[in-house]
């Protein structure tokens, strides 16, 4: 199966005014966001990207439009609905320092699963539908672009989050343990047998080890190497 690069969009206006934007519409970059945007282009510029996808909200397309502008040939960017941001219902818009203050919120942080926000989305559809999507997405690339074929999900925290717990292993009670930075790149290869977490919230560091190999044809291994293993070359 192929590997996917689920990176999270730059930082927001909404981020620094201290907003659960959601899935508000008007919710850009700001200086500090375009630049992470860049930045993440600039790592993965070294990586060939079958395809570049995209949370259909604002912030993600627009720190997808520069991933995609940093690939030889500036491939189009998909948008896809399945890992949209949560709908967080009444909560969005609203500051968090008002919504820490919420019964729900304690919910939402120790026990997820239970977490229903009002006249929106619940946290476990949220997991069920994210994870879905980017299995299904990966299971479509991997078909037509190989098993050696890496693609990028720009996404929210939450949804990255829940991805991620999936690949763990863990439940959605315990999701709250993973912290996804904006602009920040996390790596899954999915295979036969089960997901690999080959990163979780990166900045910084070369990525050109998962660039497919291009004079021989690579196997990948579907089973943890006992020992584990002697890295990329």
């Amino acid at each position: 199966m192929a590997t996917v690069i689920l990176v999270r969009h730059g930082r927001s206006s909404a981020n620094t005014s201290g907003v659960l934007a959601g899935r508000s519409g008007g919710v850009r970059l700001d200086n500090t966001g375009t630049a992470q945007a860049e930045r993440a282009a600039t790592r993965l510029a070294a990586v060939p990207l079958a395809a570049v996808i995209s949370s259909p909200l604002e912030r993600c397309r627009q720190t997808a439009r520069r991933i995609a502008a940093a690939q030889p040939g500036g491939p189009d960017v998909r948008t896809e609905r399945g890992i949209v941001e949560c709908d967080y219902g009444d909560w969005t818009g609203r500051q968090i320092k008002d919504l820490a203050k919420e019964k729900l919120w304690s919910t939402v942080q120790q026990q997820p699963s239970a977490a229903v926000f009002p006249n929106g989305e619940s946290l476990t559809s949220m997991m069920a539908r994210s994870v879905a999507a980017v299995r299904r997405l990966d299971a479509e690339i991997t078909a037509e672009h190989g098993e050696n074929a890496v693609w990028v999900a720009v996404s929210h925290g939450d949804i990255i989050k829940s991805v991620l717990a999936d690949a763990l292993g863990m439940h959605l009670d315990l999701f709250q343990r993973l912290h996804v930075d904006p602009a920040s790149l996390s790596i899954v290869r999915y295979t036969s047998t089960r997901p690999f977490v080959l990163g979780t919230n990166t900045h910084d560091g070369d990525l050109g080890w998962l660039a497919p190999a291009r004079k021989k044809r690579s196997r990948r291994r579907t089973d943890a190497v006992v020992g584990g293993g002697a890295g990329p070359e």
